[in-house]
């Protein structure tokens, strides 16, 4: 068993939490419902591993989250509000990261799920399992101070 360098996930040795997320999208795609969290998914994954993003995408994930979750935002109301500001035309910053310019938090976070746990559960509980880990992640920013 390994663990995870970025969010410490426990993975049986040759499996990785890339290997999770596509789990997750893959129950996605069988069970079209499942769609229904998929910001969610995508984002917790993404502030996991914040080596994904830049150091603005970081930024501006940590922001969607407190959108879907504190102020009770839709997918559609966030992507309305932001729209002009995620442009690719029009946005000046980079979601994603380069060599050299990788998104990190300020304080170590002990998360308290990850995508390993909601993926070793049977699909059944997805939706449920995928809310309640983001509701894990925004706790653990505000514990943690990285918010």
């Amino acid at each position: 068993m390994t663990h995870c360098r970025e969010c410490g996930a426990l993975q049986p040795e040759g499996k990785t939490c890339l290997d999770d997320f596509h789990t997750l999208l893959g129950w996605e795609t069988e069970y079209p419902g499942y769609g229904l969290v998929h910001h969610l998914t995508v984002l917790c994954y993404h502030l996991q591993h914040p080596s994904l993003y830049s150091p603005e995408g970081l930024a501006y994930a940590k922001g969607l989250l407190v959108d879907f979750l504190d102020h009770g935002k839709s997918t559609e109301q966030v992507r309305w509000q932001n729209q002009s500001a995620v442009s690719s035309s029009k946005r000046a910053w980079k979601v994603t990261a380069r060599p050299g310019l990788q998104g990190a938090y300020d304080h170590p976070i002990p998360w308290t799920m990850t995508a390993a746990d909601v993926a070793a559960d049977v699909h059944n509980h997805y939706i449920e399992n995928v809310r309640a880990w983001a509701d894990s992640v925004l706790q653990a920013f505000k514990s943690s101070e990285n918010l």
